[in-house]
């Protein structure tokens, strides 16, 4: 497949919308805890838990292009209802919980950018993106999903900046050190407390939204090109409602540079800022008394004293720059989620008031009676119920891209002729169906499956494992 650069140019965005989803403040405290005790030992999970994430991040965008529905749509169309209702409950769950983790990010970026005390910056935070959510419509014009996409992905941007001021804060003492890092080493598999970092790391990687997210944002370049190329037409649904049937010229047009743009994002912002924080800790607070136990706010004390007062406000920085991406995010994702598994369209204000209420909450209860290990407690909390979420919510994923009959597009003659360097790398040729349709198959390889559910195995088995050594009293960082 030869690659239009001006064509990728148009497919920024949506990764690094996903990729939010990988820096919000939860994932702060496991990589600043495995760089303060192994040194950089722990960058090689960091990437092999990318790898995953990926894989299953890839699905979404296949799922979401070729059927024009994403994981929750397909989910309302293809479960039983009470299968679909519980799958339902328990994503809300997870975007209620991984919104704990935005308001603890805010709030401490508020106390410790403006002095604001904790109780007082977790009300706040329900003023983060509420104006912000107003600028996305997912049926609006090209356009004006652009303006949001850009300003999410500056907001992302800004966190990868702040990260390189960070680095360049700190001192390395060897350069060679940090790349061999990126190679497994032993020191991983003999500590326990190694062990169990390795896996907070991995578990937190692939968080339940991005999933239903990632398999939304693919639908409006479908529509746009479908539009643009006259062949734009609308199906009664299996809900009696007409929705978009993409074609599989836009099929073909989108699917590969979706995968592109997606695997930059994430290799390149992700990886980068997740290794940062991992490689800043390790550079500044390894063999620190405390280190290993620090949560937010006593990693910016000792940022502020091991290296300057400068780091640590670029830290505060960061933080707030990603929990608020990530909280535009984790609202979107319940929009997609409620009105995909349910047919619930609400308001994005009151759907943003409900969400940040509720999360809220149990953080204001926290900070008023036990302070700032309160606040943290609610972190770890948010990070263990969304362990035992993940592996349910996502289990559909595998199952339909999996699945022929939902992978197959039927086409009209005229698009056979385009079947040609433009074709997604996984679809079959063109084949007769029982109706006499032309159709092409896009459902996984044996491989893709391979990767796809050993993805989703090990994330699910060792997030289930940490949460039964958590439960024995085991020191565990999620």
């Amino acid at each position: 497949m030869n690659i239009d650069i001006k064509k990728l140019i148009k497919f920024v965005g949506p990764g690094l919308l996903v990729s939010c989803a990988y820096i919000d403040p939860g994932n702060y405290s496991t990589s600043t805890a495995a760089g303060a005790q192994f040194h950089y030992s722990h960058l090689f999970i960091i990437l092999l838990s990318n790898v995953f994430a990926v894989i299953l991040q890839c699905l979404c965008i296949k799922l979401g292009t070729v059927t024009g529905l994403d994981l929750a749509e397909n989910c309302r169309k293809h479960l039983p209802p009470w299968l679909n209702f519980i799958n339902y409950i328990l994503a809300e769950i997870a975007v209620i919980f991984t919104d704990l983790a935005e308001v603890v990010g805010s709030a401490i970026a508020f106390n410790i950018l403006f002095n604001i005390p904790l109780k007082w910056g977790v009300i706040l935070t329900i003023l983060d993106v509420l104006a912000i959510i107003f600028a996305y419509n997912p049926d609006g014009s090209m356009r004006h999903i652009r303006k949001f996409e850009i300003f999410v992905s500056f907001l992302v941007l800004m966190t990868f900046f702040c990260f390189v001021l960070l680095l360049d804060k700190v001192h390395v003492e060897s350069k060679l050190e940090v790349l061999k890092g990126f190679i497994p080493s032993k020191i991983i598999f003999k500590e326990k407390s190694a062990i169990y970092l390795s896996l907070g790391i991995i578990g937190a990687t692939v968080m339940p939204h991005s999933l239903y997210l990632g398999s939304n944002l693919v639908k409006p370049r479908l529509r746009e090109f479908d539009i643009n190329a006259g062949t734009y037409h609308r199906e009664m649904n299996y809900d009696g409602v007409l929705s978009h049937k993409p074609t599989l010229s836009a099929i073909n047009y989108c699917l590969n540079y979706s995968y592109i743009e997606l695997i930059l994002s994430l290799c390149i912002v992700a990886v980068f800022i997740n290794s940062s924080i991992l490689i800043v800790s390790a550079a500044a607070l390894y063999g620190k008394p405390g280190a290993e136990d620090a949560d937010l706010l006593s990693i910016y004390d000792m940022l502020c004293n091991f290296i300057s007062k400068q780091a640590g406000l670029i830290f505060a920085l960061a933080m707030f720059f990603s929990a608020i991406a990530a909280g535009v995010i984790c609202t979107m994702s319940g929009m997609v989620i409620a009105e995909g598994s349910v047919k619930w369209s609400i308001n994005p204000f009151y759907r943003r008031l409900i969400t940040r209420t509720i999360s809220i909450i149990p953080c204001l209860f926290m900070a008023l009676f036990s302070g700032r290990s309160g606040v943290a407690t609610i972190l770890n909390l948010s990070q263990v119920v969304l362990s035992l979420i993940l592996p349910f919510v996502t289990a559909p994923l595998l199952y339909f891209t999996a699945t022929r009959e939902y992978m197959t597009v039927e086409i009209d003659t005229h698009e056979i002729t385009e079947q040609n360097d433009e074709s997604a790398s996984e679809a079959t040729p063109l084949v007769d169906n029982e109706s006499g349709f032309k159709t092409v198959d896009f459902s996984n390889s044996n491989v893709t499956n391979i990767l796809g559910f050993l993805s989703w195995f090990i994330i699910g088995f060792l997030n289930i494992y940490l949460i039964i050594q958590w439960i024995k009293g085991e020191d565990i960082h999620f």
